[in-house]
């Protein structure tokens, strides 16, 4: 009788011990103490600063438009291109030596600036060289969307761009159908681009301070990885009814085993 309860405990064990908790589940998760809480979230991120192969939009505006037409992008290398393959053609793409080519300024060193900054620099020239300040220039420049790539525990991996000036990591895990069940959410890996190099960066998306993090909003050419939790690797299952009843079969199967011994 004892080693049936004893057998009966190494299985309950196991099976807690081997599927996956609820906490390790539930997204931002807050104080136990706190409820229904206003959270000031800080925004901390420093402007994002143009690296190579960055791909801008910029247009140019003026009372007379046709005097600005030559800085625009002429639609006729691809006519037929639309979406991402459009600001391909219709983009000005960072070179390995951080300059851009607009039509008539030649090139521009835009490396490590921001796109604001950028902005400042082309209306600045087009007002000492081209126009007066009565043409009322407006210029605008933007990052043709956020390019990122996110791979591991994940339903839909691959590259991804989101044609937004922000997004979070929760936008973007949502859009790449959410991380597996097996997927660590307590420890994901932010592989962020800097004009020096690359960084790795970690993020725990269970816990709500993670909106503080200057990680919890996304870079253009991150690289997002989701690690697996090590009841992947277990084999038990991955749910208190998974993990039961591969211990059960497993159980099943000695008993069965030891039994077709002792009785030759």
């Amino acid at each position: 009788m004892k080693y049936t309860y004893l057998l009966f405990f190494i299985v309950l064990t196991l099976n807690f011990t081997s599927c996956v908790s609820t906490k390790q589940l539930t997204y931002l998760q807050e104080n136990e103490e706190t409820t229904d809480s206003l959270m000031t979230v800080r925004k901390i991120q420093e402007p994002y600063r143009l690296q190579v192969n960055d791909l801008l939009s910029i247009r140019m505006k003026a009372l007379d438009q046709n005097e600005v037409g030559i800085f625009n992008p002429i639609n006729d290398a691809n006519p037929n291109a639309t979406g991402e393959e459009k600001l391909y053609y219709d983009g000005f793409v960072v070179d390995p030596h951080g300059n851009i080519r607009i039509p008539s300024f030649g090139e521009m060193q835009v490396l490590g600036y921001t796109v604001d900054e950028v902005r400042q620099k082309i209306e600045e020239r087009m007002l000492k060289d081209f126009f007066k300040e009565e043409a009322n220039i407006f210029v605008t420049v933007k990052i043709s969307g956020i390019r990122y790539t996110i791979n591991g525990e994940i339903n839909s991996p691959g590259s991804t761009i989101i044609y937004r000036d922000e997004v979070t990591i929760m936008e973007a895990i949502a859009n790449n159908g959410d991380i597996t069940v097996v997927g660590d959410r307590t420890n994901v890996v932010v592989i962020r681009q800097y004009p020096l190099g690359q960084k790795v960066h970690h993020i725990d998306l269970t816990d709500i301070n993670a909106m503080n993090s200057p990680y919890y909003y996304v870079r253009p050419n991150d690289l997002i990885l989701i690690n697996p939790l090590p009841q992947k690797s277990t084999g038990f299952g991955v749910t208190g009814l998974g993990s039961f009843t591969t211990i059960l079969s497993l159980i099943t199967v000695t008993i069965t085993t030891v039994l077709l011994i002792t009785s030759l």
